[in-house]
């Protein structure tokens, strides 16, 4: 049996006061998961419009079975294994406002509309100049965002009240202010008027957050046996750990107007969340961007077999311990007592997460992830963290596309794929051709925010390991950096230099 409202009957209906940008899997297993419990538990009563942030998604599958699926939760609940399903119930309907403006339009000046909820991952939440008001919809997401906000100030005559909360779930530093700092960039450069901008200032809230939840996605290798335990042919399931937990930087009045704490959920208000960030980000995300190609090139597809794996997940802790915690804020107990938490969770029996789904936007994710641990370990420490430039040089190595002559699939901005292409055509294998290959990526300060190669020894040392990746694969690259007797372990910034340039030449 299809799973729609007209095979079940009873689905409960809200009225919408939701807007979210973004119809992936996380925001399905995590904030929509958040909504429908906040429904159940304390008769939150809103309803979601999903909006498709660009002009390929997924909202006609979202259509088709009316916004109904369901969250299957798998891992460890009060020290013991547990495994149970979410029926979601709260997305009212899928907008691809590409081919349907006027019913975006409609959602935007809701008078009901309270919350935005997005995730447009970390690429997401940028300023592009060639947005303009008058596009039906505009291209970035922050231009989406200000022409939907001046339609509500108009529609509304800018009463305080049709303000709306923002919460931005994008991977990157301080979201939300980015996102109002965008907004109001458009404002200036649209000439919105002061009047306008001040309305977005004082009735609307763009709040910092902070997401955790792995969720591995749909279940394809299981779907049939789920299907079956559920009745229905539900083509949106969604699977997810049991843990989560959601820090939102906010005012006080945000968290009352959204109490999830009072449905006993793990969302948590405060004033500063400069600290869970850095530990969450840097730590678990860091330490799944920074093993994704090592481990996937190792022929390993899945984080917990990675974590299980003798030489990768060595790797992960080593990653982790002895070149991440040593550059975070916080007592040596409570980072060790954070990691091994965090960690625990890689080797959660119920979760199949696929590298290839932690590999999405790779770039981005380093430079958000990863380039802050490696910058903070050079300042604090005089030497190269080796494990985060391993990982450097594997996800260089991954964007190849090929490995022991067979090629995967790759998910990236097509301009990166191009880059790379080129690249890894222009590279005959030799020391010095590898060496050029790196100070290409190194340099690209469209992603780096800087150039990379400025970094004493960075641009050598990378070298030095995509070229032993080249020649012996990942497998046993990976033991070298692992060895104590890594001849690159102890180069200090001031000196060495040439040692790491004569392995390689």
């Amino acid at each position: 049996m299809k799973l729609n409202r007209s095979n079940v009957k009873d689905a409960a209906q809200y009225p919408t006061r939701i807007l979210q940008f973004g119809e992936g899997n996380f925001l399905r297993a995590f904030a929509d998961w958040i909504v429908q419990k906040m429904n159940n538990e304390i008769g939150f009563n809103a309803g979601i419009d999903v909006v498709q942030p660009l002009p390929g998604g997924m909202v006609d599958l979202l259509n088709q079975q009316d916004g109904l699926y369901h969250v299957y939760l798998k891992g460890i609940k009060n020290g013991k294994p547990v495994k149970e399903y979410e029926f979601i119930q709260c997305l009212n309907k899928g907008i691809n406002p590409y081919t349907e403006f006027g019913t975006y339009r409609e959602s935007v000046v809701n008078p009901d509309l309270r919350f935005v909820i997005s995730n447009t991952t970390e690429a997401g939440i940028a300023y592009d100049p060639t947005d303009s008001l008058d596009m039906k919809p505009q291209k970035s997401f922050p231009a989406k965002v200000t022409a939907l906000l001046y339609e509500r100030f108009k529609a509304f005559e800018g009463a305080q009240d049709k303000g709306l909360i923002f919460f931005t779930c994008e991977l990157i530093d301080r979201n939300g202010d980015m996102l109002k700092k965008y907004v109001l960039q458009h404002a200036d450069n649209w000439q919105l008027g002061n009047t306008f901008k001040q309305w977005v200032d004082t009735a609307c809230a763009f709040c910092n957050t902070l997401v955790d939840r792995i969720v591995p996605g749909f279940p394809k290798d299981d779907i049939k046996e789920i299907q079956a335990e559920l009745g229905y042919e539900d083509n949106l399931v969604v699977v997810g750990e049991y843990f989560h937990l959601w820090v939102i930087e906010a005012p006080e009045w945000v968290a009352d107007e959204f109490p999830a704490a009072k449905a006993g959920l793990d969302v948590k208000f405060v004033k500063d969340m400069t600290r869970f960030r850095e530990q969450k980000v840097q730590v678990l995300n860091g330490c799944h961007t920074g093993s994704y190609a090592v481990s996937y090139l190792s022929g390993i597809e899945t984080v917990r077999e990675a974590y299980d794996n003798l030489e990768t997940g060595s790797f992960m802790k080593e990653l982790v311990y002895d070149e991440v915690l040593t550059v975070l804020d916080g007592s040596e107990k409570e980072l060790k007592n954070f990691a091994g938490k965090i960690l625990e969770r890689f080797s959660n029996p119920y979760i199949r997460h696929q590298w290839q789904s932690i590999a999405l936007n790779a770039m981005s994710k380093w430079e958000t992830r990863n380039l802050p641990s490696l910058r903070n370990f050079v300042k604090l420490h005089n030497m190269l963290p080796q494990k985060l430039v391993f990982s450097l040089a594997a996800m260089i190595a991954y964007f190849k596309g090929e490995a022991e002559g067979k090629s995967y699939p790759i998910q990236e901005d097509q301009w990166i794929l191009d880059f790379y292409k080129e690249a890894w055509e222009a590279c005959d294998g030799r020391p010095i051709s590898i060496y050029q290959l790196v100070e290409k990526v190194l340099a690209l300060d469209k992603v780096w925010k800087q150039n990379l190669n400025e970094i004493p020894n960075l641009t050598i040392t990378v070298s030095h390991y995509l070229f032993l990746i080249q020649q012996v694969g990942m497998k046993k690259a990976v033991k070298a950096v692992l060895s104590e007797n890594n001849p690159l372990m102890e180069m200090t910034i001031e000196g060495k230099a040439k040692e790491a340039e004569a392995t390689i030449n």
